[in-house]
């Protein structure tokens, strides 16, 4: 199999606990009861497939860490007990522990009954083995979707640290002719005033397409620019003071079905009197340029060096006050576990674990996708002095939609 990138590997320094602990999560709401034998069948393909890797280290220094098939899975958790609708999201909250994509399994599939007359089904991974576009292709693949393009085999550790090497000297002598590097002005450390245990509460709304873009056309917007507004204006509502918001906007940058962390980061200033129109603008011109490492150091220095060194370098670089991340389509495939059919399909990042010295600058993070009619709006709150709860988090996403004109139904 293939070596790990440098993203993979900021992902990896997280669940060690140098920065925020993150872990992908889809979730399934079904109309009906789900099928034990189903899950089962989809459990077993998970276990064989791009999900089913480790992290191994490399030999030589210098080469980088290499993954390797691993068939080890946490059980699949099935819990007939109905649960009630309003605690759902706080029991997905809980699947994203014991995650280890290094030395144990580093996902998980469990599902639990509603007291609706559905089922929850839940797959939780570690960031490290894939991004938000990656976890939906790899259930796309069990469920017998698009096939995935196959890993590159790895070179041996030696022509790979010889090629990291090769490439960090000379792009570091480059950097250096223009003096020594400044720190990244993001860069933050955790905030001291969250409380310990404190929670980062989730809320996910859906909405009719034929709404969300009718609402973004008469703004000369998009549905990703739409998508931005909502959450920047959900701060301000939320009680931010400040005039202008940073956002942070991952990137897809795979060019075929792959999982990986194939993403880059970019990021944009929204100031009050911005609109999905101006947004949309502003958007457009970020995606043509890209997030760097510090002071144009070449980013694979952050693979050779101690991994304590490697996070002072990368510290809070990609983070800002909201993060917009627009997962996009999700595939035909999803929309039926089988034969039961979906209700909806959200896609999101929880952060188990996450005490208050891993405590991110980001205050408000929102995942966007479209399944078949609907666009699904996950949202997790990560300021708890503004946003104290699930229930003012879904209050405060459904008030500003409706400022723009929309009517969305929670989760």
């Amino acid at each position: 199999m293939g070596r790990l990138s440098v993203v993979d590997e900021i992902f990896l320094r997280t669940h060690r606990g140098l920065g925020t602990p993150i872990a992908l999560q889809g979730l399934w709401r079904t109309a009906d009861r789900i099928d034990p034998e189903l899950l089962r069948g989809v459990h077993a393909a998970l276990r064989t497939g791009p999900l089913g890797r480790r992290v191994i280290r490399p030999r030589v220094p210098g080469a980088r860490r290499g993954w390797q098939p691993n068939g080890r899975a946490h059980p699949l958790v099935l819990t007939e007990q109905p649960l009630a609708v309003s605690a759902l999201l706080e029991w997905a909250d809980a699947q994203g522990t014991d995650l280890d994509p290094e030395f144990g399994p580093g996902w998980r599939l469990s599902a639990v009954a509603l007291d609706d007359g559905g089922s929850l089904v839940s797959l939780t991974c570690s960031h490290a083995l894939a991004d938000g576009r990656a976890l939906v292709h790899a259930v796309d693949d069990a469920l017998g979707g698009t096939p995935l393009t196959a890993s590159a085999a790895a070179e041996s550790d030696w022509a790979d640290a010889r090629r990291q090497w090769s490439i960090v000297l000379r792009g570091t002598g480059r950097a250096l002719r223009n003096g020594i590097p400044e720190r990244p002005r993001h860069a933050t450390v955790g905030d001291t005033s969250i409380p310990p245990g404190t929670q980062t509460p989730g809320a996910i709304l859906q909405c009719a397409v034929s709404d969300w873009e009718r609402t973004a056309t008469e703004r000369d917007g998009t549905a990703n620019s739409l998508f931005i507004a909502v959450v920047a204006n959900m701060l301000w509502a939320s009680g931010f003071p400040q005039e202008t918001i940073e956002a942070s906007l991952p990137v897809d940058t795979r060019d075929e079905p792959r999982v990986d962390n194939d993403l880059a980061m970019t990021d944009i200033t929204i100031d009050r009197a911005d609109t999905p129109a101006s947004i949309r603008e502003k958007s457009r011109a970020a995606y043509e340029r890209r997030m760097t490492s510090p002071g144009g150091m070449p980013e694979e220095l952050l693979q050779v060096i101690p991994d304590q060194w490697a996070y002072a370098l990368s510290k809070g670089a990609g983070e800002r006050d909201i993060l917009c991340s627009n997962i996009g389509t999700l595939p035909t495939s999803l929309r039926m576990l089988g034969p039961h059919r979906c209700l909806g399909v959200a896609a999101r990042a929880i952060h188990p674990g996450l005490t208050a010295a891993q405590w991110p600058r980001t205050r408000l993070s929102g995942y966007l996708c479209r399944i078949a009619d609907d666009y699904v709006l996950s949202l997790v709150g990560l300021d708890p002095t503004h946003i104290e709860s699930a229930t003012a988090l879904a209050d405060l996403g459904q008030q500003t939609l409706s400022s723009f004109g929309l009517s969305a139904h929670r989760w």
